[in-house]
């Protein structure tokens, strides 16, 4: 299960965009791209110098006492030199949790931001809000909070074998657990079975909660749940899934990701799966 960093704690509130007060940790974005240093750490003020004042900032969290604050500029501006963008895959492993855990949330804040420039009923220019995560119209009150885009993913267990599928999305040869995104009235259990079934042929049963993940991706909510294979024969969904199969839990393909949700459930079911096999 994925556990949140003990010590980043989300808050909000709206700061000078041009405030470089050394005493926080400035989270800096040109779009989506958070910039970091050739050594990944957050660059520091004189840095930013070249960009100008953001046109976004606002305080975001607390990490380890500290103040977090995004500042965000337009994207397509050009990267100051020794900076270069980074991501949740290049800084896991290098950043520790609490830090990560910020990016996080700062980095589905940069994609709400940048996403509602302009009011969805009236087409004027909002605003931020000062005392809620939300932009407002100052013309007609409407408001846009933070979008969070729930996806249910799954193991789905049969015998000694998991399933699992690739798209063709994927670097060459890794294999992941199937998921897809919830719609509208539809509950998470619903939407695996239905993803399940849509994406591999197949029925599913005994569902179970395993844990859930904020991926960053732009704004996704992972659901995480294990099941049991029901019936039915594989089947792969044409334009979706390019390569399908029960793999045995000691003779894997090449998998995702390391802080990946998925890769946390596909290694723990494996482990489960070994165990068993040990028994006398």
């Amino acid at each position: 299960m994925i556990v949140a960093a003990p010590d980043f704690e989300p808050a909000y509130g709206l700061v000078d965009p041009s405030d470089a007060d050394g005493r926080v940790l400035v989270f800096p974005f040109i779009g989506q791209k958070l910039l970091i240093g050739l050594d990944a750490a957050l660059p520091r003020q004189p840095m930013l110098q070249s960009l100008g004042p953001s046109s976004r900032a606002f305080r975001f969290g607390i990490l380890g006492g500290r103040d977090c604050v995004m500042r965000v500029w337009p994207a397509g501006l050009a990267m100051p030199p020794g900076l270069s963008a980074g991501d949740y895959r290049t800084l896991w492993g290098q950043w520790p949790p609490g830090q990560l855990a910020a990016f996080v949330r700062a980095r589905q804040l940069a994609a709400w931001v940048l996403h509602n420039r302009f009011c969805g009923a009236c087409g004027q220019a909002m605003e931020p809000a000062r005392a809620e995560a939300a932009c407002e119209c100052p013309a007609c009150g409407h408001k846009a909070y933070p979008r969070l885009s729930p996806v249910a993913i799954g193991v789905v267990l049969k015998g000694d074998e998991i399933l699992l599928g690739r798209s063709p999305h994927f670097v060459p040869g890794m294999y992941s657990a199937l998921a897809g995104f919830v719609e509208a009235g539809e509950s998470a259990e619903d939407c695996l079975r239905r993803e399940i079934w849509e994406e591999a042929g197949v029925d599913i049963h005994n569902i179970r909660y395993f844990g859930s993940q904020s991926w960053p991706y732009p704004h996704s909510l992972m659901l995480g749940f294990t099941a049991d294979y029901l019936g039915g024969d594989l089947v792969a969904q044409e334009d979706e899934i390019e390569g399908l199969g029960w793999f045995r839990f000691d003779d894997l393909p090449v998998l995702p990701h390391g802080g990946s949700l998925a890769r946390r459930m596909i290694d723990a079911v494996c482990k489960t799966l070994a165990g068993k096999t040990r028994r006398p």
